[in-house]
């Protein structure tokens, strides 16, 4: 054969509920099997997780088990899966994830036109276990994981080229090209060249990982038919879990590369979203947006009344209810209609996790992550 020799990592830990359908599709991806090995980085699974991948391995020889004790976050089973990978091409996805039939010759499509591309990835869509699961439901309303809204509703082609002086908002921000570990493909010798390997954070290894590659000036590639359906997480208490540590994941990132001190506001309620860094003594980003503005404008009320502000009081009532009008009017359409009230609560604590997650590392990096209005 002449294609080359592809590695799927796939690191686990308590799967059970949806590593079989990931086998599943796994199995049913176009590719010689002579060409293949898919690597599964168990970090310590208590449920039937690791039963599953032996009972697929009697069957496909080319899975491969590495069995991690105490492993300490994602980011470092990749890292002991790429030890032994041997892989021309290192392709990453997900044990909650589904990859269409033809998800490896797509990609490899695209390395062969550019021998700069350091990494190609897909769009990433749902893919319901429950079909009645509201949680689930959510999040394919919201495009959780999704790539292409996530800037701009961009079409295929080639990420920006990565800013020289980063501000807040490339790193970790509505700027920050990055690509998720649920759908990308690494070419194994830039890798190498360049030393790669996933941090030691519990989060945000997927976004230092582009970063390490994209600011030594190798390419980053999005072809969207190059899908993969995600399987999400199963209640809102995962879930917040979830955005507390993508907001967390902000703070190192800022800190290693946004080297200009400052604080950089981002207008997210208008259209542009444009933003200004202004001089302070440490390095963040605040983020204005619907949700922000609900609570400011409520606050403002309040004090209103408090000091006798009289119709500016009010004023700033009414300025609270439109923000809020604008921040759960993308809830209308969902159904069903008599889960409105759930729908904004899940909207709103979900977005509320994601600040409290910005936060909650301040008092060790010293940065300040606002994060953005759902």
């Amino acid at each position: 054969m002449n294609e080359p020799f592809v590695s799927v990592i796939i690191p686990v830990k308590n799967f059970a509920r949806t590593i079989a359908k990931t086998f599943e599709y796994l199995l049913d991806i176009d590719y010689p099997r002579e060409c293949l090995e898919i690597i599964i980085a168990d970090g310590g699974s208590k449920d039937e997780t690791l039963s599953i991948i032996k009972e697929w391995q009697e069957k496909y020889p080319f899975i491969k088990l590495i069995q991690i004790k105490d492993c300490p976050s994602p980011a470092y089973a990749r890292n002991r899966a790429l030890e032994s990978a041997r892989g021309d091409f290192l392709f990453f996805t997900d044990a909650d994830c589904a990859p269409c039939p033809n998800w490896i010759y797509l990609i490899l499509e695209i390395f062969k036109r550019d021998p700069q591309i350091a990494a190609v990835g897909g769009e990433v869509y749902t893919l319901r276990v429950e079909l009645n699961n509201l949680v689930e439901a959510w999040c394919e309303h919201f495009r959780f994981n999704m790539v292409s809204p996530r800037y701009g509703f961009m079409g295929e082609g080639y990420f920006p080229d990565f800013p020289r002086a980063p501000k807040p908002s490339d790193i970790a921000g509505h700027k920050a090209y990055f690509f998720g570990t649920c759908n990308v493909a690494y070419r194994a010798q830039v890798i190498k060249q360049i030393e790669a390997k996933f941090w030691d954070n519990p989060t945000g290894e997927d976004m230092d990982f582009t970063f390490r590659h994209r600011s030594k000036g190798f390419k980053f590639y999005f072809a969207p038919q190059a899908r993969v359906n995600h399987m999400h997480r199963a209640n809102l208490k995962s879930l917040r879990k979830v955005w507390v540590t993508y907001g967390q994941a902000h703070a190192p990132l800022v800190a290693k590369y946004v080297k200009r001190k400052g604080i950089e506001l981002i207008a997210q309620f208008l259209k542009t979203a444009p933003s200004l860094v202004i001089p302070f003594p440490i390095k963040g980003f605040v983020y204005i947006g619907n949700f922000h503005l609900v609570h400011i404008f409520a606050l403002f009320f309040i004090l209103g009344l408090i000091f006798q502000a009289g119709i500016f009081a009010w004023a700033f009532l009414l300025a609270s209810f439109y923000f809020l009008f604008q921040y759960i009017k993308w809830n209308f359409p969902m159904e069903p209609r008599n889960k409105f009230l759930f729908w904004c609560r899940i909207k709103y604590l979900t977005n509320l996790s994601f600040i409290w997650g910005g936060l909650k590392d301040f008092s060790k990096y010293k940065i300040i992550c606002i994060e953005p209005s759902f």
